[in-house]
């Protein structure tokens, strides 16, 4: 029998336990995994029978986690990892050798960045930072040694929206990958695989677990793709091995995944509608604004328009930074996905590994401040902006 979505969000990759019959599935928090015999752990080493060996090759808690996200994402396969930038650089070291090119979003969150563009020359991998939005200027742009074209379902913090299935396209022509981090976005929202991506990462610390007690990652793809992240860029590569407990908490989060993200749009889209209203604000980037500059692609490739807001106070960045010490309601954290609502400055804070030429070529300006929408009355959240406003 098919399944709706939001069905699959409560019970896909759970199982009673076979042995106790307990519905939630057990924490395996063990290490190693005992053998019956010499010949059943020659056979597992060899892939010739399934099976568990050793946590950092896998663990039920894992599975479980996989089994869920592949589903939701539409992929065949899916690997976790011990945070987002674990999957990221999992993935990217997996596909990805000395002399290879990559086509990247010139806005990219901090970290990701920081890894194309310091990190990845040091070992003869070179990335062009452009505007993916303009898909002739990516198709001139392609190189005979471009493996990957990287982008975020949504750009963080600038909100530019990548044409998915343009991207896409492109990327076949060219025999090249592209991969798409949806952490802004979660499969409630896009599903970039249907849209012709080849890989999907997350931050499964944000809306996938969505508690704020999880550090995570997650990668999804083909099974072959896949197969190749577990056994090259995340046991050998990177070692970035997600924990079973953590594994446990995320695999509960995603089981309200469905509830949790419709609710933080709607709660952004009374926000960023509040926003547009006030003087004080010289500009406010939300997919669900009549006013956003992509907001016909928002509406072909999105089912909600998102939870994450960039605003831009006349006064600057000091104004800025008042505005956001001004909030009570709000929290002023890193971080996005939460059930508490968070205000943060890129500028300083999760860009600020980018020099100020990078955050400046990336569109990222000094009084650019990122809001990730929580699960509060959106009247309150809206009373707290405006006790901010007052204090300007």
């Amino acid at each position: 029998m098919t399944r709706r979505f939001d069905t699959e969000c409560v019970h896909c990759g759970t199982h009673p336990d076979p042995q106790t019959g307990a519905l939630s599935t057990p924490i395996y928090q063990t290490s190693t995994f005992a053998f019956k015999n010499a010949d059943e752990g020659a056979r597992r080493f060899k892939g010739e029978e399934k099976g568990y060996i050793y946590t950092r090759l896998g663990n039920p808690n894992f599975t479980a986690v996989e089994e869920k996200i592949a589903l939701l994402e539409g992929g065949e396969a899916a690997a976790v990892a011990a945070s987002g930038m674990g999957a990221i650089s999992s993935v990217l070291w997996t596909a990805l050798s000395s002399g290879d090119h990559v086509l990247a979003a010139k806005t990219l969150y901090g970290c990701t960045h920081s890894l194309l563009s310091h990190q990845f020359p040091r070992f003869g991998i070179e990335t062009t930072f452009m505007d993916l939005t303009d898909l002739s200027a990516v198709r001139a742009a392609v190189k005979p040694n471009t493996r990957v074209i990287y982008c975020e379902s949504i750009s963080n913090p600038t909100m530019a929206i990548a044409d998915i299935a343009g991207l896409a396209k492109i990327a076949r022509e060219n025999n090249a990958l592209l991969v798409v981090d949806n952490t802004y976005c979660s499969p409630v929202v896009t599903r970039p695989l249907e849209l012709g991506a080849h890989v999907v990462v997350h931050s499964a610390t944000k809306y996938l677990n969505g508690h704020g007690d999880v550090i995570a990652g997650v990668a999804v793809g083909s099974a072959e793709f896949i197969g190749r992240v577990k056994m090259e860029g995340l046991k050998d590569l990177t070692g970035a091995t997600l924990s079973p407990f953590d594994a446990y908490l995320l695999l509960r989060g995603m089981k309200t995944l469905h509830l949790r993200v419709p609710r933080h749009c709607g709660n952004a889209m009374k926000v960023a509608e509040f926003l547009e209203s006030r003087p004080e604000v010289a500009e406010v980037r939300y997919p669900g604004l009549d006013g956003f500059p992509q907001k016909e692609l928002a509406g072909r490739q999105m089912k909600y328009f998102g939870a994450m807001i960039a605003m831009e106070l006349k006064g600057g960045y000091e104004a800025g930074k008042k505005f956001i010490e001004s909030t009570r309601l709000w929290t002023l954290a890193v971080s996005l996905g939460d059930a508490e609502s968070l205000i943060q400055h890129p500028a300083s804070m999760t860009h600020s590994a980018l020099s100020d030429e990078e955050q400046a070529a990336a569109g990222i300006s000094k009084g650019l401040i990122r809001m990730s929408v929580g699960l509060e009355d959106p009247e309150d959240l809206i009373d707290d902006l405006k006790q901010a406003f007052a204090a300007l």
